[in-house]
């Protein structure tokens, strides 16, 4: 009898599953792990956020006849720090939005988990993308040149001065949507290159439509900043950009997190949670042996 292959995709169920096993792996993982992953997940995107600098701020004619298909060929170029950071395994605090909730729901992990990993993480993203944007880009000179200035300079202005508050609140909703539908998408998909395109797309819309993802801003906006882009400075940007943004991407998440809990996790055994409670939280005891299964457990599903 023949043995038939397992099927490229796994099931919504499956995949809503695995979300909650990764809320409870991150949860185990020790804090000083979860900082450096975090911080190299801000360098990650943020490759991807020169490469789509280079492309969009070097074509100054392409930009005056046809900007459209500028930001088409700025946000093709984005994923590929996104897919660095799930095929690495790091930590990216919008997809944590959708997983840390997912896992909660399903009293998998305690409350006091959520916010304590998003303040780690968010913290590491922000250093590893201010470390990019100073000494790998600023001091570089890779940009410090026309068009490229100007270019930065005013994307900065475009993400903060302009719009309103609620303008940025709100793209910031559409943005995390996307980000966390691809990466429940590369979560669903068994290997790489499916992984890869799945990722692709939902960024892809994103970045060409000028949604707000409150890492990316992390490096393009203090990037701004650092060349001296007019008007805008680091306390407007906390202000009006990186709080809306937050913010923003929060509910997006949810808008991903509970319709898939809802639909997919109602029979889901909740009895974990005392596990958990009795000391394999961050830096407890079981953290050893058992985040390492956990964590072989969730890399088999090669998970972001």
């Amino acid at each position: 009898m023949a043995i038939m292959d397992p099927p490229s995709t796994l099931r919504p169920a499956e995949v809503a599953e695995a979300m909650v096993q990764h809320g409870i792996a991150k949860h185990r993982t020790r804090w000083d792990m979860v900082f450096w992953k975090a911080f190299l997940a801000g360098i990650m995107l943020s490759f991807g956020g020169i490469l789509s600098t280079v492309i969009s701020g070097g074509s100054t004619g392409l930009n005056t006849s046809n900007p459209g298909l500028v930001k088409v060929m700025g946000g093709f170029v984005f994923p590929v720090g996104l897919v660095m950071i799930v095929l690495q395994g790091l930590e990216l605090l919008t997809s944590n939005m959708m997983i840390f909730p997912m896992a909660i729901i399903k009293r998998q992990i305690p409350w006091w988990s959520l916010p304590l990993n998003w303040f780690i993480v968010t913290f590491g993203n922000l250093t590893g993308s201010l470390f990019f944007a100073e000494v790998l880009v600023k001091q570089t000179g890779i940009v410090s040149s026309q068009p490229y200035i100007a270019y930065i300079q005013s994307f900065a202005i475009r993400k903060v001065i302009e719009p309103h508050w609620y303008q940025i609140f709100l793209r910031g909703i559409a943005c995390n949507w996307l980000v966390c539908i691809a990466v429940w998408q590369a979560a669903g998909a068994r290997e790489t290159l499916s992984k890869i395109i799945s990722i692709w797309i939902p960024i892809w819309i994103f970045v060409s439509c000028g949604y707000d993802h409150v890492v990316a801003n992390m490096f393009s906006v203090p990037l701004g900043i650092m060349f001296h882009a007019e008007g805008l400075t680091t306390a407007m940007y906390i202000r009006k950009s990186l709080i809306a943004a937050y913010l923003g991407n929060i509910v997006g998440a949810l808008f991903m997190a509970l319709p898939a809990t809802y639909f997919y996790l109602s029979d889901y055994d909740t009895g974990g949670m005392r596990g958990v409670e009795e000391g394999e939280g961050f830096n407890g005891p079981a953290d050893s042996q058992e985040n390492k299964s956990d964590n072989n457990t969730v890399s088999d599903k090669r998970m972001e």
